[in-house]
């Protein structure tokens, strides 16, 4: 088939390359439709597709009533037709028998036929109803269609649906009479049920899987074509950026590969016809799960299949909970609410088992023993579930933490350092690793993010001034101190690092350099091939990968002759530095709120590690988790640690998409709302991210002149990238402090949120939204926006003019961002010359002593006398205000009048360590300058020491 000849992909997968100036090779004359498509068109085609389905059901309902033409029907489901040779529903069949009665002139029939279709496609009927996938099939008389999701009813008879590519090289009038050899491997025993996917090309597979998160396994014959049968410049776009556009070399291990890059948790089968001994046997293979003799065996490919879903369902530890539930416990160990007899046979309490329902208080018991299982010392169900998690996140090893990422946070830091060891840390991180360095001992070298000032928040740390502190390190003889670089990616409001590039750069100046990434807030990131290179362990991936690689000792020795011998630290801060292979000691470091975006219970939170020098560390880590870890760990809690993992690896790519879609449509709907966008915007990367750390020039989502491309070089090239699923929406343009609207919302319209800024609000799209969330949230704030209009419409001047001077408060007259200032001398090892770090521990435990604690109020004389004649003001203590959720002042840290000017400026209700009535909690000058005093006694015995 000739280019011209190809059919079309939908609009969503045709684009241009605009970043050449140039058409694509591939894309064809079309007029309008060949201009370059939005980039949040491509992510929104997930639920697009069922909008295109109910367009249909419109149409098929307006021929029949004779206000369409046929044509515009005919029209319409040939638009859908690539798309639908990806999915198993409709499939050919029914598509086949739609097309028929409409060339019948069958109008009735046609549309019945289209709503039942697009009503199955959104209940998702067709994953239960066998009927569903009849072309005759009607619902009888006392049936309905399903219309509450599945779950909430009998989940007895229940069999998870999937569906699975299968490549072939059959022509594809065979295709659908394979289809129905497949399914005749079926048996009523099987746990699950699955329906196939057929492609005959190297492209349509890899399509297939980015477009279809229902596939979750993959048949690869050897000897398959490479290009697609559809025009879709757009998917070679994609595959450009993996390295995938020589069609020289369609390998059956080379599509497995492709598969693996955008789907590590698909299963990928390779059928070949000859020497599968030695194919087996290749490095390459290890990413496929088993190798088969061509066809010889279907019934064992069909049960591979099914062992390797039932592989990913297994949950050890829930799976094993809820067999203790059904056994008869006798409990004489002190927990009296385990097996509910203290709840149901009270008449004071009996509500509270009615309301949680039996299974939780069977399932509770405070024994490891019996067949449970020791979250401090797993050896049996939580170890495997550890391991499965381990898997499943791209880790060698994963920590179950039952106490919230602020414990793995601590874990983390407790094992890795100790005292007098230097860290470098955002200071703008959360407060459990300001927390875990005062217990280590560390000493932080606090680096600073780039401010946003109009919105009161800060961005992610530059590398240039990471790079720059361990460089300073280096020049004092202190880099051998130096162990950790600790960073919060993706951070509160969605700016995330890249990741491989940090570490690549800093690995270049230290090779034996610690990293560890709080994704708190981006644990679902792992499961989107947008997102999944900015987490630590899918750069850790890539640089181990990397390091493999023969060509990167070449690229360093490259890079070292071109820098010559003793280069710069003016050179170094402007090379993207290379490290050497040889000496790279890959050891990285990733906390994981599970509860914050996947389907865990509150507190759930996940440790993973790929650290090549871990035996070094474990026994550390064994007693950091018996410091921190309950030994009375929440049961339920585990165990939705464990069905979180299990849905992530079976859902978690169309679940994260979905998190995607929707985020973009708020985005959409809220900025192009003719009355909304005049109160409300949320920001795109254009405002989030300064020019110079977005290196592509990628602006926004929303912008008409995005393309795929311009996205995949953010994602790849850019220093700090925007999540799209983390909103922050302006509200001071509308007169709301963020605390306030924050309040507004969840008070009046149910809608609730977790961060706030001086001017603004934080929206956070999860695998747990739908469509009416995003016509709940627009239907508030037309109706916020209503409302000041009505207000200054009736107001007068005097409304009009409160109503701009608050405004202008808020979004004008807003605070400068402080800086960490130094720490006071007392607290530092030299003479104020050298680096930066801090002995923060020594000063937070100095505040123990209330004799060596004064107050100042913030607003008065004293405050301002103390900043212009001295002694100066050192901190006692954190203070954190909420917002922004920082601290801005650490034990020992010297207070600046830019500190107390930022103080007073705030207007938030919640500001930890912070007393109004007394003031600023501060180190009395006498008691520093007998610390400083015995510190120099100290150095002075030292060095008679040594002498």
């Amino acid at each position: 088939m000739s280019k011209t000849d190809r059919p079309h992909m939908p609009s969503t997968l045709r684009t241009s390359d605009r970043s050449s100036g140039k058409r694509s090779p591939n894309s064809v004359d079309e007029g309008a439709t060949s201009r370059p498509q939005r980039i949040d068109q491509f992510l929104l085609m997930h639920s697009a597709r069922l909008d295109q389905w109910r367009d249909i059901a419109v149409i098929a309902e307006a021929w029949q009533a004779r206000t369409k033409r046929r044509e515009d029907l005919e029209s319409a489901i040939q638009a859908m037709e690539a798309v639908e040779g990806f999915h198993a529903y409709p499939g050919p069949k029914l598509l086949a028998a739609l097309r028929d009665l409409i060339a019948d002139d069958d109008a009735g029939s046609t549309a019945r036929m289209a709503l039942r279709i697009s009503n199955a496609l959104l209940t998702r009927s067709y994953r239960e109803r066998a009927a569903e996938w009849d072309p005759r099939g009607e619902l009888g008389s006392d049936e309905v269609g399903d219309v509450m999701p599945p779950g909430l009813g009998d989940a007895s008879q229940h069999r998870p649906y999937f569906e699975v590519l299968f490549v072939t090289a059959q022509p594809a009038s065979r295709w659908p009479a394979l289809a129905e050899e497949l399914r005749r491997l079926r048996r009523p025993e099987d746990a699950f049920v699955y329906e196939p996917v057929l492609v005959g090309s190297f492209e349509d597979a890899f399509c297939a899987a980015a477009i279809n998160p229902a596939i979750i396994s993959a048949v690869v014959p050897e000897g398959l074509t490479f290009r697609s049968r559809y025009d879709a410049p757009v998917l070679r776009d994609v595959m450009r950026t993996l390295g995938i556009e020589d069609d020289r070399a369609t390998s059956a291990l080379r599509l497995a590969a492709a598969l693996k890059r955008i789907r590590p948790e698909i299963d990928v089968f390779i059928l070949s016809e000859r020497r599968v001994e030695d194919l087996a046997g290749e490095r390459s293979a290890d990413c496929v799960r088993r190798v088969f003799y061509a066809v010889e065996e279907p019934l064992e490919i069909h049960l591979s299949i099914l062992e390797g879903v039932q592989d990913r369902y297994e949950t050890p530890f829930f799976d094993n909970l809820k067999r203790y539930a059904r056994r008869p416990i006798g409990t004489f160990h002190a927990l009296p609410i385990a097996r509910g007899k203290s709840v149901f046979k009270s008449d004071w309490i009996r509500d509270m088992g009615a309301f949680y329902g039996i299974n939780l208080f069977l399932a509770e018991s405070s024994a490891t023993t019996g067949g449970l299982d020791s979250l401090l010392e797993p050896t049996g169900t939580i170890k495997r579930a550890q391991d499965m998690a381990a898997r499943a996140f791209g880790a060698d090893h994963v920590f179950f933490v039952t106490n919230g990422t602020s414990t793995s946070n601590k874990m983390a830091v407790q094992a890795l350092l100790g005292p007098d060891d230097i860290a470098i840390v955002d200071r703008n991180c959360h407060k459990s690793h300001h927390y875990g360095m005062v217990l280590s001992g560390v000493q932080p070298i606090y680096v600073e993010a780039f401010p946003m000032t109009e919105y009161s928040m800060y961005g992610a740390v530059p590398l240039t001034a990471i790079k720059r502190a361990m460089l300073a390190l280096r020049a004092d003889g202190r880099l051998a101190r130096l162990k950790l670089l600790d960073l919060t990616n993706c951070t509160f409001d969605g700016h995330m690092y890249n990741v491989r590039r940090v570490m690549k750069e800093c690995l270049a100046i230290k090779p034996d350099l610690i990293f560890l990434w709080d994704e708190a807030w981006s644990g679902f990131a792992r499961f989107s091939p947008f997102l999944r290179p900015r987490t630590a362990m899918g750069a850790a991936a890539e640089i181990a990968a990397w390091l493999r690689d023969p060509a990167s000792l070449d690229a360093y020795e490259a890079q070292q002759r071109e820098l010559g011998g003793q280069p710069s630290d003016k050179a170094l801060l402007a090379t993207r530095l290379i490290p050497d292979p040889r000496q790279v000691r890959l050891r990285v470091y990733q906390t994981n709120s599970t509860h914050k975006s996947m389907s865990a219970i509150r507190q759930g939170s996940m440790l993973l590690v790929k650290d090549v020098d871990f035996h070094t560390v474990e026994a550390q880590f064994r007693e950091a988790v018996f410091t921190h870890a309950s030994t009375s760990p929440n049961q339920q809690l585990i165990a939705s640690l464990d069905v979180a993992r299990r849905q992530m690896e079976l859902e978690g790519y169309g679940l994260v998409m979905n998190a995607i879609e929707i985020a973009l449509r708020i985005r959409q709907a809220v900025n192009t709302h003719p009355l909304v966008s005049r109160y409300f915007t949320v920001l795109g990367a254009e405002r989030m991210i300064p020019a110079e750390y977005r290196q592509s020039g990628f602006r926004d989502y929303l912008d008409p002149d995005a393309t795929w491309g311009d996205v995949v070089r953010a994602m790849r090239e850019d220093e700090f990238y925007l999540d799209p699923t983390r909103m922050t929406l302006v509200c001071g343009t509308a007169g709301f402090d963020g605390t306030q609207f924050k309040g507004l919302l969840a008070s009046r319209y149910g809608i609730q949120l977790n961060k706030t800024s001086r001017n603004s609000v934080l929206l956070q799209s999860n695998i747990n939204n739908t469509r009416s969330d995003v016509a709940h949230l627009i239907r508030v704030l037309v109706e916020v926006a209503r409302d000041i209009e009505d207000r200054l419409a009736t107001g007068g001047d005097a409304e009009r003019a409160a109503f701009d001077a608050r405004v202008k408060s808020l979004m004008t007259d807003v605070p400068d961002l402080p800086n960490f200032s130094r720490f006071h001398q007392s607290f530092r090892e030299d003479s104020g010359d050298g680096t930066p770090e801090g002995d923060i521990r020594s000063a937070f435990f100095s505040a123990y002593d209330p004799s060596l604690c004064e107050y100042v109020p913030l607003f008065g004389p004293e405050c301002d006398r103390r900043l212009r004649e001295g002694p100066e003001m050192v901190s006692a203590n954190f203070v954190i205000p909420y917002p922004p959720g920082f601290p801005i002042m650490v034990p020992g840290q010297v207070l600046t009048q830019e500190t107390v000017d930022f103080m007073r400026k705030l207007d938030v209700k919640e500001i930890h360590g912070y007393e109004k009535t007394r003031g600023l909690k501060l180190l009395k000058p006498d008691a520093i300058a007998a610390k400083r005093k015995a510190k120099s006694s100290d150095v002075a015995r030292k060095t008679s020491r040594a002498a």
